[in-house]
């Protein structure tokens, strides 16, 4: 699916004043804007039908027709995932209500996972890493635990990258960063003090950075070059992270696999080189 929120956050920077304008008001009322026909929304965003299709090109749409059709299918997904929230454990469950609803919850937050990935936007990613000098990795709490899969994979195939347990050791790492480096940023909520700290920092400098966050607008999403998004599928004060952490664990897999096929034979040569033997033990 191509997600119309975070095409329109990339280009709003280069957009024109009257574009500005359309973005603006499409951002702030999706729900009106599927109700309205191009004409309509030409009356209440001050523009032009010509201006608006242009913008949707610009976007990577090929009409408005097919803005407003990704736009809907985005809207369902964001008012499915509140459905879920309603679903949450609690106190009357049973061990077999847990098994299914965590299951279930699983399930269903991969799914969107899917649909939320945004082709284009995870080739360039997959293009970053691949001629990025280090690879540096954020993230606090539960987001953290992420960030060390993303590290352990990327070391199993001798690129180079960067993680650190401690938040003042991040902020090290990101002013230590050059414009030949790529800063991968995981925060679910996209509002942890600690990661926009360090995104603005990266941005300084003029590394690029890839964010994986929810489909919400947040700091971290704004400040990001490129998003790669996971559902709203939990609440941002919450018990503890489930579902989120999934979906952001998905897209590490995704994004490393591909990374990895794009240099197949090279890499599968690394795999066989890093191959840690195990004791075969024999229990009798």
């Amino acid at each position: 699916m191509k997600s119309v929120v975070v095409k329109l956050q990339n280009y709003i920077d280069k957009a024109s004043e009257t574009e500005k304008g359309i973005i603006e008001y499409l951002l702030k009322n999706p729900d009106s804007t599927v109700n309205s026909n191009i004409y309509q929304l030409s009356e209440k965003t001050f523009s032009s039908p010509s201006t608006i299709i242009r913008l949707c090109k610009k976007t990577g749409f090929k009409g408005y027709k097919e803005l407003i059709h990704s736009l809907v299918y985005e809207l369902a997904i964001r008012k499915s995932t509140e459905k879920e929230r309603v679903k949450n454990i609690n106190k009357e469950d049973s061990l077999e209500n847990i098994v299914e609803k965590v299951t279930l919850k699983s399930i269903s937050s991969l799914e969107k996972t899917e649909k939320l990935i945004d082709i284009k936007v995870l080739e360039t990613c997959v293009s970053l890493l691949d001629k990025s000098r280090n690879i540096c990795l954020f993230g606090v709490g539960a987001s953290l635990l992420v960030a060390k899969d993303a590290h352990l994979k990327l070391l199993r195939i001798n690129k180079s990258c960067y993680i650190n347990d401690d938040f003042h050791a991040q902020l090290l790492q990101a002013q230590n960063m050059s414009k030949d480096d790529l800063a991968i940023i995981i925060s679910y909520s996209g509002f942890t003090e600690e990661m926009i700290k360090c995104a603005n920092i990266v941005k300084e400098i003029g590394a690029p950075i890839i964010a994986i966050t929810r489909l919400e607008e947040s700091p971290i999403s704004r400040i990001a070059d490129y998003r790669l998004l996971v559902p709203s599928t939990e609440l941002v004060f919450r018990e503890g992270a489930i579902s989120s952490r999934i979906a952001q664990l998905n897209i590490i897999d995704i994004l490393y696999t591909a990374f990895v096929n794009k240099h197949y034979d090279s890499n599968i040569q690394q795999f066989n080189r890093t191959h840690i033997q195990k004791p075969n033990l024999s229990f009798k």
